[in-house]
């Protein structure tokens, strides 16, 4: 008798009530807060970065001269340089997915070279919504269209991010060797070495740099967060250690050098070719160029949207430092990443096109 009191308590509710059914209205009762709590972090995910780029795009061109921008948009331009560093960003996505292949090949994995351009494409502009998401949605992509196991696809994205590593400390270097003392001025004006804490904490390039640090925090922790999840599931990181260990079965080691050397030169030659574009920017030698190029290239870990707002305030500031005026440079960082960025959106349309035409062909 006892026990069926108990239960019949245990069926009813806080106000004395029995619920509907077999409870179901105390599970959505419970599942509301937590739903609310989900598409909170969903929003805040998509807003931060927004947020972020958006405060930092202010502080640089709060004020600045938009209808000169205008100007220069429409008769102070050089299209035919912009066109052939448009070809190399768009060929430097090519190179990307050539080499992906190799590090795919190894695992029985055959995708169509084209399925893997699309890919490509679609994860730099997937990037444009939501910063790195990149990087999964082209795994998505291979697992759609050619079978491909997206733990190990994964995998293989892994082992080139940190090949690119590689890559880029190795520019790093050589660049620091070869122009040192403009990064020490770089340094210093940003607040980074100052004499005075004073003078630091009223410094606002010192405030900016720091809404950037914390970005890329956030992007660590959320990476270590996905990290320890993956621990937890041992056949998703065997099928990822397989695909970052590919890289020792690569068909042919100095393809795969190849592929990322010339990677790297179409990024480079991507940015650089744009000096030429403007009358004040075309001086500039090619050491200037990998000064900013590497600015440029960490300012982009910071999440917001293909870097904008990072890579202003860097490649403005490092310009500035090669004698050009702060108008100019700020005018030039606005056009080029506002040109670039809509190769980016065109790129992943016509992407999400030819996967589409291509899947109903199939």
């Amino acid at each position: 008798m006892k026990n069926e009191e108990l239960s019949e308590e245990r069926k009813m509710g806080d106000d004395g009530r029995l619920p509907d059914g077999d409870g179901s209205s105390f599970v959505r009762s419970a599942e509301l807060p937590r739903s609310s709590f989900n598409w909170f972090s969903r929003l805040l995910k998509l807003a931060l970065p927004l947020l972020l780029g958006a405060f930092i795009l202010y502080w640089v061109y709060r004020d600045f001269d938009f209808a000169q921008a205008v100007r220069v948009l429409r008769h102070g331009i050089r299209w035919e340089w912009m066109a052939l560093s448009l070809f190399f960003g768009v060929w430097s996505h090519v190179e990307r997915a050539l080499r992906w292949r190799q590090t795919l090949e190894p695992l029985g994995c055959r995708p169509r070279r084209s399925h893997l351009v699309d890919a490509v494409y679609l994860s730099y502009a997937t990037s444009l919504v939501i910063p790195r998401v990149g990087e999964v949605s082209r795994c998505g992509v291979l697992s759609r269209y050619d079978g491909v196991p997206f733990s190990k696809s994964l995998g293989t994205v892994v082992t080139e991010r940190l090949v690119d590593t590689f890559c880029i400390l190795l520019i790093t270097g050589a660049t620091l060797l070869l122009q040192l003392p403009v990064f020490v001025t770089f340094f210093r004006q940003t607040g980074t070495k100052i004499p005075s804490l004073v003078h630091l904490f009223t410094s606002p390039w010192f405030y900016v740099a720091l809404f950037s640090v914390v970005g890329v925090v956030v992007v660590l922790v959320r990476l270590v967060r996905m990290l320890s999840f993956f621990e937890r599931v041992r056949g998703v990181v065997l099928d990822v250690w397989q695909g970052v260990m590919s890289l020792r079965r690569v068909r042919s080691v100095p393809l795969f050098l190849l592929h990322t050397v010339l990677m790297w030169l179409c990024y480079f030659l991507h940015f650089y070719l744009t000096f030429y574009c403007f009358p004040f920017t075309s001086p500039l030698g090619v050491q200037a160029g990998l000064v900013m190029f590497v600015a440029g290239t960490f300012a982009v870990i910071v999440p917001t949207p293909n870097g904008a707002g990072p890579w202003h305030f860097a490649v403005i500031t490092m310009m500035m430092l090669y004698g050009v005026s702060s108008a100019d440079a700020a005018l030039f960082a606005l056009l080029v990443h506002g040109i670039q960025t809509l190769l980016v959106i065109v790129l992943g349309l016509w992407g999400w096109l030819h996967l589409a035409w291509s899947g109903r062909r199939g």
